[in-house]
């Protein structure tokens, strides 16, 4: 596998190798080793899947405490992937960074720990996968408003307005969020 870094510490772009022929296609989408061997080093404790139609804007989540790292990537349509530190002692506080996951390219990203994380759907049955380090608590849940113009995400929804959560639609401002040390 590829792993690039971001333009912030932390979060990565994997780029598994992908086997292909007239039958179809195979790879690897997670190996401890492989995994290891490129300086991540993850426990999961859980795995989510979600379907969405073009448009929806998920997040942008983070937990704390329980803070989750999670590994994401999509087998059907594609996104418009987020992650946002909220780690207050970074030099990258409060910075984004995204990345178009997609069923084509086979990319996966690696949010990590005191990091928001959301998506925007850019195809009609998107499917969404990703792996946990840490169970949910709903009880230490929170979103960052996705639209904080503090943070600035240049989220490609031009001509359209991105479907929400009643939850979502109710983000707290960087400034109001319960951060990361």
């Amino acid at each position: 596998m590829k792993v690039a870094e971001t333009e912030i510490p932390g979060p990565m772009i994997i780029e598994p190798h992908v086997f292909g022929d007239a039958r179809g296609f195979f790879m690897e989408t997670w190996s401890e080793a492989g995994f290891a061997a490129a300086g991540l080093n993850m426990t999961w404790v859980q795995d989510n899947h979600s379907r969405s139609q073009k448009g929806v804007l998920r997040g942008l989540h983070f937990q704390n405490p329980g803070a989750q790292g999670k590994l994401v990537r999509v087998t059907r349509g594609a996104v418009f992937d987020v992650a946002v530190d909220l780690r207050k002692s970074s030099a990258h506080f409060g910075q984004w960074v995204g990345v178009e996951l997609t069923a084509e390219n086979s990319r996966m990203f690696w949010v990590p720990e005191g990091f928001a994380h959301g998506f925007l759907t850019l195809a009609d049955d998107t499917d969404f996968l990703y792996k946990c380090t840490a169970p949910y608590a709903p009880e230490s849940e929170y979103t960052l408003a996705w639209d904080d113009p503090v943070v600035g995400i240049d989220w490609p929804v031009q001509g359209f307005e991105p479907i929400i959560s009643e939850k979502d639609a109710k983000g707290l401002t960087l400034s109001d969020a319960p951060v990361f040390a």
